[in-house]
């Protein structure tokens, strides 16, 4: 089989693959045997049916077959052996040529394949980002210690329900709204950093055909309009995803078998918080979280946890954050 390239830039490449008869021929020969061995026609005993009888019936679905799997290891051999490093997976080009399915013949395919940059990004004390610390005022707190007066005095005297004192009041509200506008802080600085070094790595993707591929992969179930408007969202994560990779193999970190059940009990005990259940015993959450590790999918997202965990500490502890106050209205407004 010839495999021919053409760079279309940096980010695209264009393979066609010439398959000759000779290529696919014993491959066809063992699948017709196959079938021989197995089929059962009306009139003869099992694996006694002419092979003649047998390529009629099955011949165009064995060659399809056989073409296919020669075409997908021709793929896999020249990927690997040229050390590409692709996005998604080959797409069947717009330059593609009618071939006549008939046995002995040659075929042409052409495949699109979309590569991934080169991310080169370093990570120093001159690196800054704001770190905010959101204040609380009188105004913020005013419309929750209404709330709060209400619920008191409208349950007074119910079992678990105690009086407070406004200062009380105002003391418990300023200390909710504390935790939350920290865990709001928490997100943004998150958030901020992603987007420093996505743009300062200045990654960029084939995108194009990125949102081919997500046409395709998604079997119909999105439609292009969809997956323009989502496009931008779902660029920004996989850059992310790009950069985070670099700075793991950069800094030699890797996901243990003791990071993700840590990850995955740390994420039970947010889950039983989240329905307001506490102090829930250790064999149960041990439980769940070797109920997750047995979900493939449910790994592959402990593994991204992990490793946004590894990377974004390094980085906080790396470059120079900047305290920042700021009102809450203002916070918002970001």
């Amino acid at each position: 089989m010839k495999v021919t390239e053409n760079k279309i830039d940096k980010l695209n490449l264009e393979l066609t693959l010439e398959v000759a008869a000779a290529d696919y021929a014993e491959i066809e020969k063992k699948k017709l045997a196959e079938r021989r061995r197995t089929a059962e026609f009306k009139g003869f005993r099992k694996g006694m049916v002419p092979a003649s009888l047998i390529k009629r019936v099955y011949g165009e679905q064995a060659l399809a077959e056989s073409v296919n799997q020669v075409i997908g290891q021709a793929l896999d051999q020249h990927i690997a052996e040229n050390k590409l490093r692709i996005l998604g997976e080959p797409l069947a080009s717009e330059k593609q040529p009618e071939n006549v399915w008939e046995d002995g013949r040659d075929f042409t395919f052409v495949f699109d394949l979309g590569l991934s940059p080169e991310v080169s990004v370093e990570v120093g004390k001159d690196d800054t980002v704001p770190s905010y610390t959101v204040t609380v005022t009188a105004k913020d707190k005013a419309p929750m210690i209404e709330n709060l007066k209400k619920y008191y005095e409208e349950h007074k005297g119910e079992e678990g329900v105690e009086a407070k004192s406004n200062e009380d009041i105002d003391e418990e509200v300023s200390e909710r709204l504390k935790n939350q506008y920290k865990n709001e802080a928490e997100w943004r600085l998150t958030k901020d950093i992603r987007d420093y070094f996505v743009k300062k790595a200045d990654v960029q993707l084939p995108e194009a055909f990125l949102k081919r591929w997500l046409l395709e992969a998604n079997g119909g179930k999105v439609t292009a309009e969809d997956i323009e408007k989502d496009f931008p969202g779902f660029a920004e994560d996989f850059k992310w995803q790009l950069v985070r990779g670099t700075l793991m193999q950069k800094w030699g970190y890797k996901v243990e078998d003791k990071d993700l059940q840590e990850q995955a009990e740390a994420f039970a005990r947010y889950q039983y918080a989240m329905y307001g259940i506490g102090n829930v015993p250790d064999e149960m959450i041990k439980e769940m979280a070797v109920n997750m590790l047995h979900d493939q999918k449910q790994v592959e997202r402990l593994v991204e946890q992990v490793e946004d965990r590894k990377v974004l500490d390094r980085i906080k502890e790396t470059i120079t954050l900047k305290a920042t106050k700021i009102g809450a209205a203002k916070f918002r407004e970001l």
